[in-house]
């Protein structure tokens, strides 16, 4: 994993130390602390940016499908090819929690909701599942489902109200998490790829990374930009505060981050 600074336009450090090709990367809010999955079946907990791992958490036994950030900044939400979630505390790089999915499918995305309280998981058999963390019965309190193909990605609006998935069907489902209903369906052409969703802190923008870069506009659900600046598949996107601008990282070895114009400032 590499950590970059946009203000210097500099790379600070380099995190290398997995056996296996990183998943996901997600930055501390509050520390200089950068937690990676890996296909190793780990997860690193990073300095910066002296680059020293001080914890490889051992969660799973497969790789590492998804990763997300507790609210508190003292958690970490995992999931893995090996069927389970896995909830772990990052100070003492002990694994707290960890529960076995029903059925036989693997997990392939994770996201805490905004509050800390639940949180979501993707299945490889098209389904969104809710999980509450004061519930000890060990069960999803609701199911989703409406996709076909495996879930690639969640994103919880900044308020919690509404949940982002997209799946292997070109599709992108917006649900209200009052009604637990669907209520919107947003319908790619039929080879596009999704792979990663984000809001922005107000809730105004919905960003997707696939086959190219588009954003939306929430409420409306309108479409209003399409970005085409990357070479190959876009395996990520997350906006800056206040949405001034817009990272998206690629197949093609690039960072890109865009003005509110839609101009690629930097790569």
């Amino acid at each position: 994993a590499v950590v970059f600074n946009q203000a210097t336009e500099q790379i600070v450090c380099s995190l290398k130390g997995h056996s296996k090709k990183v998943s996901h990367a997600v930055y501390h809010t509050t520390k200089d602390v950068v937690f990676t999955g890996s296909a190793d079946c780990t997860i690193g907990t990073w300095s910066v940016p002296n680059a020293t791992c001080s914890n490889f958490i051992k969660a799973h036994t497969m790789p590492v499908t998804g990763l997300s950030l507790h609210a508190t900044g003292d958690y970490l939400l995992s999931c893995s090819e090996d069927k389970h979630w896995a909830f772990s505390d990052i100070n003492s790089a002990q694994v707290i929690s960890k529960v076995s999915e029903s059925g036989d499918h693997t997990l392939t995305c994770a996201q805490f909701h905004p509050d800390g309280l639940i949180f979501s998981v993707g299945t490889s058999d098209a389904m969104i599942k809710i999980w509450d963390l004061k519930d000890t019965s060990n069960n999803a309190v609701a199911t989703f489902p409406g996709h076909s193909g495996p879930i690639s990605a969640i994103s919880f609006s900044e308020n919690g109200y509404y949940l982002a998935t997209s799946a292997d069907d070109a599709q992108i489902k917006l649900r209200d998490l009052r009604k637990l209903k669907n209520f919107k369906t947003i319908q790619l052409d039929s080879q596009y790829e999704v792979k990663s969703l984000a809001f922005d802190q107000s809730g105004t923008y919905l960003s997707v990374a696939g086959t190219d870069i588009r954003v939306y506009l929430c409420k409306q659900w309108n479409e209003l930009c399409i970005l085409t600046d990357h070479a190959s598949l876009a395996t990520a996107v997350k906006f800056g505060n206040n949405a001034e601008f817009l990272c998206s990282s690629s197949m093609d070895r690039t960072l890109k981050v865009y003005a509110p114009n839609g101009a690629s400032m930097e790569s």
